[in-house]
């Protein structure tokens, strides 16, 4: 069988590595994003995890096109006789003549139980509602938005404490794995039995943007936790420093890596507002919320490295009533 595959993460990496486990599945060409900036100064350019991954493995040919629509990317493809196009967290919407140009059509693995959060954030959105479980879906792909016929899926347990890192791995290595058993039951003729999805129960999961990582205080401590796991890939949980802190040319930007929810509450705590700090403990901060009260462990100041609570505010004297703010310095 004749496989082009299209992705650009570290999971499609991982699918596109089991599929080349097998022979008979033969990938004829990977289709990934272009070289973007990294770095400082972001001015080198590099490619994505997938397509490194294809670089690495020596695949030819890599198609790396802006827009996979376009006349000239569709030939390419097209050139390359695809019977099927496997699709993985690709980050391109594709198209009626791509969607109908092989014999087998497109098939995309998705992570999540469909029509349960559809999107471009399916993991994330799942933590932050959560969920005790989550899942993958091989997917018939169709024009809608993850709207295509279901041919497999997996459940995949989240762990209380899981984050977003570890999430996408577990999803990842089981989307790999019914992505192939999915495929080899294409190459030896066996019955798929797509389902069709219940269009009235679905739910979706937008693209992330920058704000979204901006830490609400008022907000539980347990959906304050789960912010800080779903989005630690990005664009990261963050809050800002107190005034009193400020400096120049800096904005007081603060990033929460990781914090837990404490069950038992300090002195007069209901005296203290959210956002307040109620609390200094060896092991970092303690703030109120608009729950129980949340202690930050790990942190990343602006320009900084991440650190653990205690070497954070040996470098910071936080007091207790010092209060984290929702704006940059620059904004007060």
């Amino acid at each position: 069988m004749r496989i082009v595959f299209m992705g650009s993460s570290d999971a499609s990496a991982k699918v596109l590595e089991q599929i080349l486990r097998y022979p008979e599945l033969k990938v004829v060409g990977v289709v990934t994003q272009p070289e973007r900036p990294h770095g400082r100064g972001r001015k080198k350019l590099l490619p994505c995890p997938c397509g490194q991954f294809a670089i690495d493995r020596k695949l030819e040919p890599i198609l790396t096109p802006e827009k996979v629509n376009a006349p000239e990317a569709v030939k390419q493809i097209a050139d390359l006789r695809p019977d099927v196009i496997v699709v993985v967290a690709f980050g391109q919407i594709l198209k009626g003549e791509l969607l109908n140009l092989p014999k087998y059509g497109c098939i995309n693995g998705h992570f999540s139980l469909l029509p349960k959060y559809r999107g471009a954030a399916p993991v994330q959105a799942a933590i932050l509602d959560g969920e005790y479980a989550t899942g993958v879906t091989i997917m018939q792909m169709a024009p809608g938005l993850d709207d295509g016929d279901i041919l497999k899926q997996r459940i995949q347990p989240i762990a209380r404490d899981e984050g977003a890192v570890s999430g996408m791995a577990n999803l990842a290595t089981a989307c790999a794995s019914a992505m192939c058993a999915v495929l080899l039951k294409l190459q030896y003729g066996e019955p798929l039995a797509p389902t069709p999805q219940d269009h009235s129960l679905a739910t979706y999961a937008p693209k992330i943007q920058k704000t979204d990582g901006l830490i609400d205080w008022q907000k539980t401590a347990m959906a304050i936790s789960r912010q800080i796991r779903a989005y630690e890939i990005w664009p990261g949980a963050y809050t800002y420093l107190p005034e009193r802190f400020k400096r120049p040319k800096h904005s007081g930007y603060l990033k929460v890596l990781f914090c837990k929810v404490l069950e038992e509450f300090p002195p007069d705590y209901d005296k203290f507002v959210p956002g307040q700090i109620c609390l200094i403990t060896k092991r970092g901060p303690v703030v109120r919320t608009g729950g129980r009260p949340l202690l930050l462990t790990v942190l990343q100041p602006e320009g900084g490295t991440r650190m653990d609570g205690h070497a954070f505010l040996q470098g910071r004297a936080l007091q207790t009533g010092d209060r984290f703010g929702s704006i940059p310095w620059s904004a007060q």
